[in-house]
């Protein structure tokens, strides 16, 4: 069974994007050494992706991938993308890109089947990695704090998760980042 990963980036005080579901905030922080070469190992560990309506529409204006679609393996190669959402929604072409809608629930048999022997990486937003979490298909958290705060946005994760429910596995410094590693315990 694949385990199910929210990987993010948030502000330091917990927001995912701003008010206007735009990342530029995160653009301007320096990466820092071994960031792409620790992306690039996550990566390849994962067999499978899940990304909610609005990270799927932001990435395709950011990187116009609509114009060109040959973009698209630089940011998840030929792994399935499942996209949730209740919209139609423009495709890529070329990409493995599959539009469901309902639950997470529902669809976790295509999304297992999909990443084979490897992980999950839920890209985002929030509210779709609360879903899994709801559901029990959640099991860790792996986020980048960036050294930025933003008045108002998108929160990190939309749900009451205490203590009993995570568990802190791992505390690296990856350049002006925190990044702290919880695993999601199930009750």
């Amino acid at each position: 069974m694949p385990k199910v990963i929210y990987y993010t980036a948030m502000t330091l005080n917990g927001f995912l994007a701003d008010d206007d579901d735009s990342l530029d905030w995160l653009f301007v922080v320096p990466r820092g050494e071994g960031g792409d070469e620790d992306f690039a190992r996550f990566l390849d560990g994962v067999g499978a992706l899940v990304q909610g309506s609005t990270t799927y529409e932001w990435v395709l204006e950011h990187e116009d991938l609509i114009a060109h679609p040959e973009k698209w393996p630089a940011f998840y190669g030929a792994r399935p993308t499942f996209v949730f959402t209740s919209r139609d929604l423009p495709d890529v072409g070329g990409a493995d890109v599959r539009f469901v809608s309902g639950s997470v629930r529902d669809s976790w048999p295509a999304i297992v089947q999909a990443a084979g022997d490897r992980d999950v990486w839920i890209v985002g937003g929030g509210d779709l990695a609360g879903q899994f979490a709801d559901a029990g298909l959640l099991d860790e958290i792996l986020v980048s704090v960036a050294p930025a705060t933003l008045v108002s946005g998108k929160p990190l994760l939309p749900r009451d998760l205490g203590a009993e429910a995570l568990e802190l596995i791992a505390v690296r410094h990856v350049g002006g980042f925190a990044e702290l590693t919880y695993a999601v315990r199930r009750p």
